[in-house]
Parts: structure tokens; C-alpha cells; sequence
């Protein structure tokens, strides 16, 4: 799993039929402590109505997201799986 920050949305006139009714996201790893790392912007498909400025857990494995849809049938290789509300480091 990684730590990311949702940027922003995608807005798509044609989705892969298994897509339609998902949002999709652009999401950015960050550190915890919220400062961005690495250069790469990541599309995730967003099943928990998350927003632009929520940090979110994101996993970025091809049958975890197969586990969590249900089914193989959607191309998603990236999905936002929770919206984190606090980070607590002992």
C-alpha cells in the first residue's frame, strides 16, 4: 500500500464498460508527513468517494484490485481503497 494525496479528477466520455460509475483519480505518493515524494502522478480508480486534498491508502497491485472489484474484467491496476484521517507515529 502506498501513502498518496489525491490531486485531482478525471473526467472520461468512454470508460471500459466494467469503469462506468467509478471515479477516477490522479493521486501522488507523499511521506507521512504529507510532503510529496517522487516525480509520479498515478491514475486510481476511487471506489470510496474520495476528493481532491484527502490523503488516501492506494494499492497499486493487479489482483488486489481484482479481489476487491470482484471480478478481472476492469483494466485497474490502481485503486484508492481508504481515506486516512490521521497519522500516528510512536
Amino acid at each position: 500500500m502506498i501513502l498518496a494525496k489525491v490531486k485531482g479528477n478525471i473526467v472520461s466520455t468512454a470508460k471500459n464498460e466494467h469503469l462506468i460509475g467509478h471515479k477516477l483519480m490522479i493521486v501522488h505518493p507523499i511521506n507521512t508527513e504529507g510532503a510529496l515524494i517522487g516525480d509520479e502522478d498515478m491514475i486510481a480508480l476511487d471506489i470510496i468517494d474520495s476528493g481532491i486534498g484527502d490523503t488516501v491508502l492506494v494499492v497499486r497491485e493487479g489482483d488486489a484490485v481484482q479481489q476487491i472489484l470482484g471480478h478481472a474484467n476492469a483494466p485497474v491496476h490502481t485503486m484508492i481503497t481508504a481515506i486516512v484521517d490521521d497519522i500516528d507515529l510512536a
